[in-house]
């Protein structure tokens, strides 16, 4: 065939078309026509709109927060999602942005909420520059929405598809599986009462939570060391480490503070809710930076040289932490 000139190879292929076509006709096509009910179910138009309101925790002037508000959306409208740059309707769903910054550097969230306020999922930006993000530039705008919107968009696919089939793996490759360890070496409930809310926290966030190794991506374990801290007071660390599949050490998510002695002995009630939601956070950054949310882990990049550490600020501050639930 390398010896045929264009002309010649181009003729030879027209001519095999149609007898290629003609050759599938007879063949059984049991699915024609008949693409099953989870098909049926996953083609019908998405049944929300999302709406991007102008956000007030963007670090960013009026102007600019409406103006990446706009990008988001034009971001989202190129992935197919049915979005506005607006104020939500009573039944759009709602994408809240906002940022945090950690010295020279802001890191963009977005958070996804049902008509009902109820939380969706969230994701994590990649970081940028803080002085580059305060002059609020639209090619910046314009290239923190394009990295983040097919995520969000892959997220979105995914509570759409739990919510017509019950399966959320319909749409694609599903949410990242995270083993969770018991947590342990904490006093009183402490042990149970931090891993049912971690649990809770890495749900609310996208994953999904299981006992098991099998099928898990990544695992999470908690440990908890008390110690005197003088003044009548106690020092608690909590370090949640997070790992791959293949037993790789990803990063570390510490927690310290300081409570009175004995006050954790018992019921921790509404300090374990508070440690959780604060580290499932962390957790998630660990498991981003290692290319675990938007791929899955067999694409993720090599692991760095040194594991990465999330630090959260402090779960609780003490006169919160003298509270347990009764």
């Amino acid at each position: 065939m390398s010896s045929r000139s264009a002309p010649a190879r181009r003729a030879l292929l027209a001519a095999l078309a149609p007898l290629a076509l003609a050759a599938c006709g007879d063949l059984p096509q049991p699915f024609r026509g008949r693409p099953g009910q989870v098909a049926r179910q996953l083609r019908r138009p998405p049944g929300y709109r999302v709406a991007v309101p102008a956000s007030s925790q963007t670090m960013l002037t009026d102007a600019d927060a409406g103006a990446f508000a706009r990008a988001m959306a034009e971001a989202l409208v190129a992935q197919e999602v049915p979005a506005v740059a607006a104020d939500p309707l009573p039944l759009d769903w709602q994408l809240i942005v906002g940022v945090e910054r950690d010295g020279q550097l802001v890191t963009p969230r977005f958070a996804l909420t049902n008509g009902d306020g109820v939380a969706l999922g969230m994701l994590v930006g990649r970081p940028v520059p803080a002085r580059e993000w305060a002059e609020g530039s639209a090619p910046l705008f314009a290239r923190v929405a394009a990295e983040a919107a097919p995520r969000l968009a892959d997220l979105l696919a995914r509570i759409e598809a739990q919510a017509r089939t019950g399966d959320e793996r319909a749409a694609g490759s599903g949410a990242p599986v995270m083993r969770l360890l018991p947590v342990r070496g904490a006093p009183g409930d402490g042990n149970r009462s931090l891993t049912a809310k971690m649990k809770d926290s890495l749900a609310a966030l996208g994953f999904q939570v299981q006992d098991q190794a099998e099928g898990a991506d990544f695992a999470v374990s908690g440990e908890v060391t008390m110690s005197p801290a003088g003044r009548g007071l106690q020092r608690v660390e909590i370090v949640w480490t997070v790992s791959r599949r293949d037993g790789q050490d990803l990063g570390r998510v510490a927690q310290l503070n300081e409570v009175p002695s004995g006050t954790l002995n018992g019921l921790w009630g509404d300090v374990a809710f508070v440690v959780a939601e604060e580290a499932a956070g962390g957790v998630r950054d660990v498991v981003f930076n290692a290319g675990g949310i938007g791929a899955r882990p067999a694409a993720a990049a090599a692991p760095a040289a040194e594991p990465a550490v999330a630090s959260p600020p402090p779960a609780t501050t003490p006169a919160r932490a003298a509270r347990p639930r009764r």
